[in-house]
């Protein structure tokens, strides 16, 4: 056991230093233009300086902790609402066939429409504010929650329903609540995950425009017109590894709220 978690450890660790070996040979081979590109070596110095508070980067307004408590202000905000949405309209839409007909064209009329169109809306109705970068985040988000939790809903297998039934479960409150939502939360969460990512996607093109002087998404504009690709590359990176940390977490309350899977399903 504790030779397959090293080894997932060593193959984690090489897989990384290539990609940053071969970056650094990339900028210093084709590049060498710290104005276009930086190297790993120069990103990784400017990381730690952003994340301690490096007064060079202080005095010209990033300080990337508060950045991170911005960006994820807002990406809390909207999706709260993704889920409540998400996962009302979904529950409803799957126990009834009428509802899921009269939704599934408003559903497939709005869904495609890229979240970043939607900034003059949001702009428009909710001025430069946190609850417009919120509505951005929200709409990036809610479809995915929507639709999986609708399958999850609708594929559960009649014979459990009758089952339940049968045992004198007859309201439809009970059967949601005792049959139909614990058996579609593997669908629930897996919409959960994929809202999530594209939520935090939408976090840097809902606070491009301004909505507050803060947020990882803002100073990455910001930092593009400094002409400081060290420190837009820090910020993408800040991004991914917040990213990284927030799929783990719903991961783990995947495995511990619905652990009766184990044994049914190949993990």
């Amino acid at each position: 056991m504790r030779f397959e978690i090293f080894k997932e450890f060593f193959i984690f660790f090489i897989s990384i230093g290539v990609f940053l070996a071969l970056w650094e040979a990339y900028y210093w081979i084709f590049i060498q233009n710290p104005f276009v590109l930086s190297p790993p070596s120069k990103v990784l110095v400017t990381f730690v300086q952003l994340i301690v508070g490096d007064p060079k980067f202080t005095e010209t307004g990033f300080s990337m902790p508060i950045d991170m408590i911005y960006s994820l202000y807002h990406y809390l905000y909207g999706f709260f609402f993704a889920i409540i949405v998400g996962f009302s309209l979904g529950l409803i839409a799957g126990w009834s066939k009428k509802v899921e007909k009269f939704l599934y064209p408003i559903i497939e009329l709005i869904r495609p429409i890229p979240p970043i169109a939607w900034i003059p809306i949001a702009i428009l109705l909710l001025k430069l504010t946190h609850t417009a970068a919120a509505f951005i985040i929200f709409i990036g988000a809610v479809f995915p929650i929507l639709l999986n939790t609708m399958y999850g809903v609708s594929s559960v297998e009649k014979k459990y329903v009758e089952a339940a039934m049968t045992l004198g479960a007859t309201k439809t409150t009970t059967l949601l609540r005792k049959v139909i939502i614990p058996a579609s939360m593997p669908a629930f969460f897996n919409g959960l995950r994929v809202g999530s990512g594209v939520a935090w996607m939408c976090v840097v093109a809902a606070e491009l425009f301004g909505v507050s002087q803060y947020g990882l998404g803002y100073k990455i504009q910001l930092a593009r017109l400094y002409h400081s690709p060290d420190v837009v590359i820090s910020y993408m990176l800040a991004i991914g590894i917040i990213g990284l940390i927030l799929d783990r977490l719903y991961r783990i309350a995947e495995s511990r709220l619905i652990r009766w899977r184990r044994g049914f399903v190949v993990e």
